[in-house]
């Protein structure tokens, strides 16, 4: 039986990453031994001075509806957060805070595209930018990057991707899926290139950007002419392992702040007060409160490198931050594995899924069909675990 379902949610593909998860964890009901390294989520707790901060929230009665674009103390919180990690002149007029920093980009798409723009997806990117252009009835245009290139594009690839009808370019530094970090200079050679295209807004969603291992993350918007046509976009997820705590905020020109601030105040209106109280202390912290994660994350990154690469077949490049690893698998393209042909990096993934009981994610969801996702937010002894049973399937 068809349903009457509205061509804008019939045309949305399901999140592969959420997809993954789920049929993980469907597995797992069913009694397998599933090693999920298909979610971008920390295993560390939320570190207790922040858990702090909202208990005392709690105790001080904080039970109401919030302000749209978030309380004023979290806003002035954010302006000084972004001038000291960012050197960002933000005032508090320029930042909207949003139930996670999916709901931010989803909202400045929102208020900017229109049906038929289009949107430059430097490959790989996070599976749901894509998604939230299709929503907007706008067009994604990816371009193209490889391992080879440590996932990066050059000037000459965004200038050949420019056309009349482009309205924004999504860039996301450190990079998920692959962890590539874009240096000060190589942005700076793609900000030449928008110079002569005033038309065209940039979303740099910088996320992860705490989650980087000697080579620190740039800003975008700290480049001279580029901050008023630039939406900066950050959150607590990562970085300070607050994934359900939901909070995303941006940093823009206030005109595209106070669109974002009608859009969200007919969809969800003002994030959790208790989530936005305990932001607070957590955009003030110092980086170094965090620190231990990131210098855990790099120690396993370091493991997962040293392990992969002793299978044939996994070509690897050194991701500088994020938690990922984006092997080109394309070796097994075309092989068969235990009474599997392999064709595609779907086939690849959910191989060893079947085959290792290890989840990943296809990179054809990341707009870079040769390669997979693991991601290794996950203890040492469970990493060691899924690499050992990927290297008996593939060699099996």
């Amino acid at each position: 039986m068809e349903y009457p379902l509205s061509n804008r949610i019939n045309s949305l593909p399901v999140s592969q990453t959420l997809a993954m998860a789920a049929k993980a964890r469907e597995l797992k009901a069913k009694g397998k031994d599933i090693i999920s390294l298909s979610l971008g989520e920390p295993d560390f707790n939320t570190p207790d001075f922040i858990k702090n901060a909202a208990i005392e929230a709690v105790n001080q009665d904080y039970n109401s509806y919030t302000p749209v674009e978030g309380y004023i103390e979290l806003k002035e919180a954010i302006c000084t957060k972004f001038k000291r990690d960012n050197y960002l002149d933000y005032t508090p007029n320029q930042i909207v805070v949003s139930t996670g920093a999916k709901q931010s980009i989803a909202n400045v798409a929102q208020v900017l595209l229109n049906p038929g723009d289009e949107v430059l997806l430097p490959a790989p990117y996070w599976v749901s930018y894509s998604a939230i252009a299709t929503l907007c009835e706008a067009n994604f245009v990816e371009i193209p990057s490889s391992i080879d290139s440590d996932f990066k594009i050059t000037p000459e690839q965004l200038e050949a991707a420019i056309t009349p009808k482009t309205k924004m370019v999504f860039f996301n530094s450190p990079n998920n899926p692959s962890g590539t970090i874009y240096k000060e200079e190589e942005y700076r050679a793609l900000a030449k290139v928008l110079e002569n295209h005033p038309q065209i807004y940039i979303l740099s969603d910088e996320i992860y950007e705490h989650i980087n291992y000697g080579s620190p993350s740039f800003s975008f918007a700290s480049i001279e002419n580029m901050f008023d046509r630039t939406i900066t976009v950050n959150g607590l997820a990562k970085a300070f392992a607050m994934t359900g705590w939901r909070i995303g905020y941006i940093g823009a020109p206030e005109w595209i702040a106070k669109a974002c601030t009608k859009m969200q105040g007919q969809i969800t209106s003002g994030t959790n007060c208790i989530a936005q109280r305990a932001a607070i202390t957590a955009v003030l912290a110092p980086v170094k409160k965090v620190q231990y994660m990131v210098d855990e994350f790099k120690f396993r990154r370091d493991i997962v490198l040293d392990l992969l690469g002793n299978i044939k077949g996994f070509t690897l490049n050194i991701p500088d931050g994020a938690f990922y690893v984006f092997p080109d698998i394309s070796y097994f393209f075309g092989k068969t594995l235990k009474g599997t042909v392999i064709n595609n990096a779907s086939d690849f993934s959910l191989f060893l899924l079947e085959e290792a009981n290890v989840a990943t994610v296809t990179g054809e969801a990341f707009g870079a069909p040769n390669c997979i996702r693991l991601s290794y937010a996950a203890s040492e002894d469970l990493l060691r675990k899924a690499i050992k049973r990927i290297q008996k399937a593939v060699n099996s």
